[in-house]
């Protein structure tokens, strides 16, 4: 067991713990409209195929105000340029109005990604150099991504997930002499977060069935090529100078492990 050591840097972890554990109560899916949701067929969505793009181009524009700074928020008029959709720009601030209501207004949702990269940070202070190089947090947050293709961790609370997701990367890994550190560190948070041991090993085996299947050849990945994004000259002219003069753009990662 790792002792407790209260400091600036543990108790800043414990406040932000505790902040997110919160939030994560409030924001939680309802079984219910989940379910709902799952058995719905095509027929049954409220939204229509026609109004998919305006939704989802919506959906990016919230996300994108409520973490960026207001100086790296495009505007709504080059999306939908950029995005090559027909719609308005009144017809964006609508729909991104209803979207809003859906929400209650609250768009500060704590997810898997959050408490992941907490947690990691957290248990990376407690490791040596060696022992650091085992959590792996650019994988694991690609396996995240995988996850999050499936349906059924939606069902799964956000800080669970995150905490299976640790598990199962240090499950992975057959180096005991750095393993055994990690497991202790894992374990202490495992009982801060109040979390059963069967729930663990439940969340941790949906998440291998779904990267063992997200592994395969029936899986459909996409491929290797760099990702080109094409646009007409007229849209690029009108456009602002800094959206479409780029010499060069890094490769996108595409691996999921």
């Amino acid at each position: 067991m790792i002792d407790t050591v209260t400091g600036p840097r543990i108790q800043s972890f414990a406040v932000q713990l505790k902040a997110l554990t919160d939030l994560e109560a409030r924001y939680q899916p309802k079984l219910s409209g989940l379910r709902l949701i799952e058995s719905a067929q095509d027929n049954g969505l409220k939204i229509q195929p026609k109004h998919l793009s305006c939704v989802g181009l919506c959906c990016f524009y919230i996300a994108v105000k409520s973490s960026e700074e207001e100086k790296n928020v495009p505007l709504a008029n080059d999306l939908i340029r950029i995005s090559q959709n027909r719609f308005t720009v009144s017809d964006m601030i609508r729909m991104e109005k209803i979207i809003m209501e859906k929400l209650y207004w609250k768009v500060k949702a704590p997810t898997a990604l959050r408490f992941l990269r907490l947690f990691h940070s957290h248990i990376q202070e407690q490791l040596n150099d060696e022992s650091k190089k085992i959590l792996s947090l650019e994988r694991m947050e690609s396996q995240l991504k995988a996850c999050h293709c499936s349906f059924v961790f939606s069902k799964i609370k956000p800080s669970l997930l995150a905490m299976a997701l640790l598990c199962f990367e240090e499950q992975e890994q057959h180096d005991p002499e750095h393993t055994d550190k990690i497991s202790e560190a894992l374990t202490s948070l495992q009982q801060q977060l109040n979390i059963k041991d069967g729930d663990l090993l439940c969340v941790r085996e949906v998440v291998r069935k779904c990267l063992a299947e997200y592994a395969t050849t029936k899986c459909s990945k996409p491929n290797s090529q760099r990702l080109r994004w094409t646009i007409s000259g007229r849209t690029a002219r009108q456009l602002k100078h800094s959206y479409y003069k780029i010499t060069h753009l890094p490769t996108i990662p595409e691996s999921a492990c």
